[in-house]
Order: structure tokens, then sequence, then C-alpha cells
């Protein structure tokens, strides 16, 4: 009897954390939406498309500068600075392999427009924060 009450205890704990919690939150005007802490913006026409999937970023980004705060000159430079060094750590076996899994595909001579410039700004902020790095290139 004890076992299938702890059987059943799992279960349930199981099914409940399976809920998502949120609901899907739609953008109307550029097809963004956001879910649990994933955060998906999507552009058809300029062909880009920026997925941050990162537990805490969500409430953690409505504490920062609304949009429109940072001049799109100051983003894309600081992107590129902090993308290039990201992406450096990326093929350099001496940083964590759980903190630099994949190289952040920017193209600087591209430009995405203030939004996907402005998350991934903030999401490379909540990154160094989170996990104690510094970006700056050495």
């Amino acid at each position: 009897m004890k076992r299938v009450f702890v059987f059943l205890t799992i279960l349930a704990t199981f099914i409940y954390s399976c809920n998502t919690g949120k609901p899907l939150i739609k953008n109307k005007e550029d097809d963004s939406y956001v879910i649990n802490d994933t955060i998906h913006l999507k552009n058809d026409k300029l062909e880009y498309e920026i997925i941050i999937i990162e537990p805490g970023f969500e409430t953690w980004l409505v504490t920062q500068h609304p949009r429109g705060y940072y001049g799109i000159t100051f983003l894309e430079n600081r992107n590129r600075l902090w993308v290039g060094e990201y992406n450096r750590r990326v093929l350099d076996f001496r940083y964590p392999k759980q903190l630099y899994e994949q190289e952040i595909n920017y193209d600087p001579t591209i430009h995405y427009g203030l939004e996907v410039n402005y998350l991934l700004y903030n999401y490379l902020k909540y990154f160094q924060q989170k996990y104690k790095q510094t970006l700056t290139p050495q």
C-alpha cells in the first residue's frame, strides 16, 4: 500500500509539472510570442528568428529598461562585441560547454531591427549576470 501511495504521488507530481502554468502570449504586430520562459521572435520578411530559452529570463526582462531606451547603434555595437566573444568561447575548450553550447548566428552586416537587437542585448546581459561571466574580449 505504501508503494502505491508513493507511486501515485510521483505520478501526480509529474502530471502537475507538465502543465505550462502560463498561457501563450502572442504579439500580433511581429509574430513574436512568449510561453513560460521561452521568447520566440520571428519575422518572415527579413528571414530571421530569435528563440531564447532560459528560465527566469522573461521575469528578469520586465525589470530592465524598456524598448527604445537604447539606440539601435548602441545595441548593434554591444551585440557585435558580446556575440563575437561568446562565439569565441564556444570554440575554446577552456570554457564550460554547458554554458557555451552553440554559436549565436549574428551577422553584424544585417540590420535585424530594434526588437531583435534589444532581446539579444538583454539576453547576453542576463547571461553574464546569472552565470557570472564577462563577455568583454580579452
